[in-house]
């Protein structure tokens, strides 16, 4: 069975894209980006733009794009075992429509890849989206639990730089 991505995370006019590769199996079951209760994403953002990360879902969303951030993932479809990316089979790797996506999007002036995958991802499916357009790209160090050999308090730090060079 394929899994299919969640719906992105958009305001209006947002500035910035954090694209992840695919929701874990915690965020498709309940339908909420970053579920898992160990992922850093969801502090990270907290720590950023200053809400607490215990408030509501919508709340927290409704704190991201007040602050011109938009929520996606580099994959429409794919098959895996589990959440790891490792497991993501790629035959079945199937991309969100960024040509779509970024014409509708004017205002995205930079995307933060969170994590390598999708960062891998994007390039082998979707690179020649970038390539005429003004857009600063980062890769930040993955929220995900999985990616334990950065500090909690260094990711924060990383992706703190990286969003406030990004606007």
């Amino acid at each position: 069975m394929l899994d299919t991505a969640l719906p992105p995370i958009l305001g209006e006019r947002p500035r910035i894209l954090i694209l992840g590769s695919m929701p874990g199996q915690d965020s498709l079951k309940t339908q909420r980006y970053y579920a898992h209760p160990q992922n850093s994403f969801w502090w990270i953002m907290s720590e950023v733009y200053k809400f607490e990360p215990s408030l509501d879902y919508s709340k927290r969303c409704a704190a991201l794009i007040k602050a011109g951030v938009a929520v996606w993932d580099v994959l429409h479809q794919c098959r895996r075992q589990g959440s790891l990316d490792s497991a993501i089979e790629r035959e079945t790797e199937v991309a969100n429509d960024f040509t779509a996506f970024f014409e509708a999007q004017l205002s995205i002036k930079s995307v933060l890849f969170n994590g390598a995958a999708s960062s891998k991802l994007f390039k082998r499916h979707c690179a020649a989206e970038l390539e005429n357009q003004s857009i600063k790209i980062f890769q930040v160090p993955s929220t995900s639990p999985a990616y334990a050999a950065m500090s909690r308090q260094r990711k924060l730090e990383i992706w703190r730089q990286s969003l406030q060079e990004s606007l």
